[in-house]
């Protein structure tokens, strides 16, 4: 496949800038592999579509507010600084991206807040805008953190063309986040209300959650046509045995295994053992996926309507198969359908 296979023209105003007032409520576009038939929906009325035994997997990763701006010493300088991941607690490190660039060299000093409180140094220049900062903080490292993130703005994807406002920090989230690591939502999650999930718990259709800490590397420009020579970011992937046993008994009783988001598709494709089973996970990955794909764990995918050329449209392309999901997104577009992080949603089944 080719890059450029993945370009459409996307209206700017079906791009969303804000959530769906009631995160169960936005619209649910539902494609069938098997027939090609494509049905409009309310995103509650998933649960229509699963019976008893089926299982749903989540990630339960936490994103943090990761985006601060800071002045540079001497000069005063507005830099914009992107925490990536936390390298050294004791030493209080972290790879971090900074814009300008060009401005910031080792041994530059940096202040944030209005009082210039919390100061960091840079220490390592790692890729043309990667640094690695070293945050000079006298307290205990839980009331760092505290005020780091005090400091901090959710990190709305650069399509959401506005600043960060309180309700972001609640519904740039999932209900069901818990471990902290992330600067990219896992967005097909954020349509799962507490009231849904409790209606497929008496359903009888089981939850598990992986833990899938989603980077930049997800929005990161691809620079080549052949995806085949595109590399992509590793991210820290969590699979327990737990979720292994019952995603194995799920296929064994021959239910179906339905992933929330293209970052649980991965996961579940990192993690996959022979006769379609999974294994337990703790690492890192860097699997891209694009078609043609054979998928032997997955059998359906929840996931929001992504941007052109963009390695999750990649991703739902390789599930879905390319010329089926293309006419989907062709048709997601004349109904208007809205894209993004803060978007409607798409089940695969």
């Amino acid at each position: 496949m080719k890059l450029s296979q993945f370009k459409f023209r996307l209206p700017e105003e079906l791009i969303a800038q804000y959530p769906a007032p009631v995160r169960d409520e936005a619209r649910l576009m539902v494609l069938n592999r098997a027939t090609g038939d494509i049905e409009h929906r309310i995103f509650k009325d998933i649960i229509n579509y699963f019976e008893d035994g089926d299982i749903f997997l989540f990630n339960d990763t936490k994103v943090f507010p990761a985006r601060l701006y800071g002045n540079k010493e001497k000069t005063g300088a507005q830099i914009e600084v992107f925490l990536l991941r936390e390298l050294n607690a004791n030493n209080k490190l972290w790879d971090v991206l900074v814009e300008p660039a060009r401005k910031i060299r080792i041994g530059n000093k940096l202040y944030f807040g209005e009082d210039e409180s919390m100061v960091a140094e840079v220490i390592d220049n790692t890729t043309l805008r990667g640094r690695t900062l070293r945050f000079l903080y006298d307290g205990n490292h839980d009331d760092f953190k505290a005020a780091l993130y005090a400091l901090g703005q959710t990190p709305l994807p650069e399509y959401i063309k506005r600043e960060p406002i309180d309700e972001d920090a609640e519904r740039y989230q999932t209900i069901y986040a818990t471990n902290e690591g992330a600067v990219v939502v896992p967005a097909a999650g954020l349509h799962f209300s507490r009231e849904l999930l409790k209606r497929l718990e008496i359903k009888g259709i089981h939850q598990a959650f992986m833990t899938v800490h989603s980077g930049l590397g997800n929005f990161r420009e691809i620079d080549v046509e052949d995806l085949t020579k595109h590399r992509m970011d590793s991210e820290q992937l969590e699979i327990s045995q737990a979720l292994v046993d019952m995603v194995n008994g799920v296929k064994d009783a021959e239910h179906k295994v339905c992933a929330v988001g293209t970052s649980v598709l991965r996961g579940i494709a990192s993690a996959v053992s022979m006769g379609g089973h999974m294994k337990t996970y703790s690492g890192w990955t860097n699997k891209f996926i694009f078609p043609p794909y054979e998928f032997t764990v997955t059998d359906a995918l929840v996931t929001n309507f992504h941007l052109p050329y963009s390695i999750m449209l990649m991703m739902v392309a390789a599930f879905g198969g390319y010329n089926l999901v293309m006419h989907a997104y062709e048709e997601a577009i004349k109904e208007k359908y809205r894209f993004g992080a803060y978007g409607d949603a798409m089940l695969i089944l």
